[in-house]
């Protein structure tokens, strides 16, 4: 049989060891109560005593009852009265003039179509006509139905509106209307009328 060398450690090991159990029983010490300790609880301390003429000032000024003040009944205002909101009623905020681009009713595109093609038809020579006749009948139908639209085109009027409620309206007319921004108005079955 081999014989096993001895295990030698270090001392720097040795020493953590000792230090660890050392630290280890003074903690448990501590909390068993068997040394004093900074933490925990130890003796509770005392005030100093006073002198005798103190004690009796203090037990004079304790002993004063203070009176009580005296409860009455408040009773609050009455809450405002507010004014029931007018539901026709309304401040203008806005008037535009609006253009509106007439309907087309196809006079146009066809009399622009018939020039297009006369127009195109003095254009070239064999295929080249053809094709060039074609595209002056699409184009002058374009053009006259974009002609005869701005011819038809109307103005109109946008009214806007603000109810008394928060919400918001708008109203169309023809004619230029009487109403300016900041006007107090009523709004009756869609018939914008002067507020009274």
């Amino acid at each position: 049989m081999e014989a096993q060398a001895a295990r030698q450690y270090h001392p720097l090991v040795i020493i953590a060891a000792i230090a660890v159990t050392l630290f280890s029983l003074v903690g448990i010490a501590a909390v068993l109560g068997w040394i004093p300790t900074s933490v925990g609880g130890g003796a509770t301390a005392q005030a100093p005593a006073q002198p005798e003429p103190a004690k009796q000032a203090e037990e004079q000024h304790a002993v004063k009852p203070k009176p009580r003040p005296v409860h009455q009944a408040v009773v609050p205002p009455p809450p405002p009265q507010v004014a029931a909101i007018c539901r026709e009623c309304a401040v203008i905020e806005d008037v535009r003039d609006v253009e509106v681009a007439g309907q087309g009713s196809g006079a146009g595109a066809v009399g622009g179509a018939v020039v297009g093609g006369v127009i195109g038809h003095q254009v070239g020579g064999g295929r080249g006509r053809d094709v060039a006749t074609v595209l002056g009948a699409l184009g002058g139908g374009l053009a006259g139905n974009q002609i005869e639209k701005n011819a038809k085109k109307t103005k109109e009027y946008q009214i806007f509106v603000r109810y008394e409620d928060g919400t918001k309206g708008m109203f169309t007319q023809p004619t230029p209307p009487s109403w300016r921004i900041g006007d107090k108005v009523k709004v009756i079955n869609g018939a914008i009328q002067a507020r009274g």
